[in-house]
């Protein structure tokens, strides 16, 4: 009986045994980390992207490293301990810190990625010292959203893309009452940076000691910064931080107390859903500076082939289509950006701002102490905004 015991025992390990091997042996299924921020509404566009990207890709799959807070924190980390992802979500801003330390796959000589297919400047955003490091996925650049209603109750002609920042100022002093303000006001070098460029200011170099020069002093960017900083302290035409309160600046435009309201695409499907007037957008006077997100590849990944793959999937036409049809994005593909997923008729009537302002705009000139910069300069914004 005893022997009979062992023997059905070790029938029982060699069956586990065998499958384990069995398993370990069939079982080639690559797992490509992909890491990535975005609200909810954005993921749940992605997870049905990955899920067919999987069926079509037998032998693929894709592990979602979803990172809706502090971002490039963690991922500065990931690198620091040799636990990059192999495809990673990158903007124009951080692409440099991470290209000048090796990190990232240069992705120059990819002949899977069609870059004439893409609005050249976002191509330009997401090269470093002259090689590509990701393929964008959207543009990012400012426009003005403006209440057509206040305009019209107050008698404001609407403005038009060929305005300048003495029409603007124009408008926000008419658009100004007791009830109103005529233009947002927000602290971020993001909203005032194009004031300078509109001026022909503002450039950055990677000198470590660049703000010693005082960069306030350049006469452009003086005269931009003062131009932007008397909308609030000389004109009211923007209103004081007292008269904002624990309010945004999209809640203010959305309770009809600003007029013209500055920022970016991502504010679409807020405003189709939640604004009680009628809306539209215009680009911002003469220039704009324009941003760029996109897939990187980790330097150190040893699955290059399968994060191409899926970067190239998530590029295609058709996913580029389904990321517009949101109201979050400007594509990065001119294909996509021109398509009725884009220019769907739905608010903003005047969608084709935001592609005149991708093909005009200039990528923000960033290095890699580009962060160390801002925080300089908005020290010292922050004292002239309030003085």
């Amino acid at each position: 009986m005893f022997k009979k015991i062992v023997f059905i025992f070790l029938i029982f390990i060699l069956c586990v045994f065998c499958g384990f091997c069995l398993n370990k042996n069939t079982d080639n299924t690559v797992h490509v980390q992909f890491a990535t921020w975005g609200s909810e509404s954005e993921i749940n566009i992605l997870k049905p992207m990955l899920e067919d990207f999987e069926k079509q890709n037998d032998g693929i799959k894709v592990d979602l490293m979803h990172i809706p807070q502090n971002y490039f924190q963690k991922i500065h980390l990931l690198f620091a301990s040799n636990t990059a992802p192999d495809v990673i979500f990158i903007n124009n801003l951080y692409l440099p810190l991470y290209a000048n330390a090796g990190e990232l796959e240069d992705l120059t000589g990819y002949k899977e990625f069609e870059y004439d297919k893409y609005f050249p400047k976002s191509v330009e955003a997401m090269k470093f010292k002259g090689k590509i490091y990701a393929l964008p996925r959207d543009v990012s650049n400012l426009v003005f959203f403006y209440n057509k209603d206040l305009f019209k109750k107050l008698g404001v002609a609407y403005p038009t893309k060929d305005w300048t920042l003495e029409d603007l100022l124009n408008m926000a002093q008419k658009l100004t009452t007791k009830e109103t303000f005529g233009i947002s006001f927000e602290e971020k070098p993001l909203y005032y940076l194009p004031y300078m460029l509109y001026y022909g200011g503002w450039e950055v170099t990677d000198t470590a000691n660049y703000f010693n020069k005082n960069v306030l002093n350049k006469p452009e960017n003086k005269r931009g910064l003062e131009f932007y900083a008397d909308l609030r302290r000389k004109y009211h035409v923007a209103p004081r931080k007292e008269e904002i309160g624990s309010a945004t600046m999209a809640q203010m435009f959305l309770q009809g107390k600003v007029g013209m309201y500055l920022s970016g695409r991502w504010m679409v499907p807020k405003f189709r859903d939640e604004a009680k007037f009628d809306w539209d957008v215009v680009e911002f006077p003469k220039i704009m500076f324009m941003d760029s997100s996109g897939w990187a590849v980790s330097k150190s990944s040893k699955h290059k082939q399968e994060a191409v793959i899926l970067i190239k999937f998530l590029a295609s036409e058709d996913n580029s289509k389904k990321f517009a049809q949101s109201g979050l994005i400007v594509p990065a593909r001119v294909d996509s950006a021109y398509s009725e997923s884009f220019l769907d008729g739905k608010k903003p009537p005047n969608a084709q701002a935001f592609l005149n302002t991708a093909k005009n705009s200039v990528p923000t000139p960033v290095t890699v102490n580009y962060n160390e910069i801002l925080d300089n300069l908005n020290t010292k914004a922050e004292y002239i905004f309030n003085k």
